[in-house]
């Protein structure tokens, strides 16, 4: 089974090379890696060209933000399974994508999620990330899959849509809500630890960043069928909360 993995970045050359790194050591032969730089001004593209004979596809240039450029990525993918790593994150060890090939083998799923550890600038610990079995009402009660771990198949792009970026930093949300929730792909939940993710994401940034990242989450509950949004929306950042270590 070929997997295409998509990393998208922009001025990140402090983080890059370890990512990249950590897709290097992954013990998966078939594996496409596609990177989409955004027309990075510092380092980054110097430190990618260290690591150019493997990466498949590079591309850089300006996009619209990150969900542009993971739609970019996605467009150029050939595996049958897409997942993105970005920039800021790693795999947690080396034997993550052997682990999703094989469940999606297994269990015949369209979509495949796991959890992750979010780590803060010393490399401890932050939060554990513990998804667990996404069951018919998960979302409506404020289930959220992490992001950088979700696979699934590059058909279901074509099927049923890419990255909208009508919902700004929710756009992964939205994405998994319309896959997950509004199409009920079949999906699996891998009981591992997939990545090492950096905290600081852009919607946390400020209290002005949260309150859009609510209005955006909000939006997308309602647009894909969340039966009671409002309360789910208070109920999303609890789950995240009860995580913290």
């Amino acid at each position: 089974m070929k997997l295409s993995l998509v990393t998208v970045v922009y001025n990140a050359q402090d983080s890059i090379g370890q990512c990249i790194e950590s897709v290097i050591n992954q013990n998966y032969p078939n594996l496409e890696y596609i990177i989409v730089d955004g027309g990075s001004t510092d380092n980054t593209l110097n430190i990618i060209n260290q690591y150019r004979q493997h990466i498949h596809i590079l591309v850089s240039e300006p996009d619209k933000g990150i969900y542009d450029a993971m739609n970019k990525g996605i467009r150029l993918a050939t595996g049958q399974i897409v997942g993105m790593l970005n920039a800021d994150d790693r795999f947690a060890d080396n034997g993550v994508l052997r682990s999703v090939a094989a469940a999606f083998e297994q269990y015949d799923a369209e979509a495949l999620y796991g959890d992750i550890d979010i780590i803060g600038p010393q490399q401890q610990i932050i939060r554990k990330w513990r998804s667990g079995a996404c069951t018919a009402n998960s979302f409506n009660s404020g289930f959220m899959p992490p992001h950088p771990t979700f696979y699934c198949k590059r058909d279901l792009f074509e099927k049923f849509g890419f990255y909208s970026l009508d919902y700004g930093s929710a756009a992964d949300f939205e994405l998994m809500l319309r896959f997950m929730h509004l199409n009920k792909i079949r999906s699996f939940y891998l009981n591992k630890v997939m990545v090492k993710m950096l905290t600081g994401g852009v919607s946390s940034k400020s209290f002005k960043n949260r309150i859009n990242a609510w209005r955006f989450d909000l939006k997308a509950m309602r647009k894909n069928g969340v039966t009671l949004p409002l309360f789910a929306l208070i109920l999303k950042p609890i789950r995240k909360l009860i995580q913290f270590i």
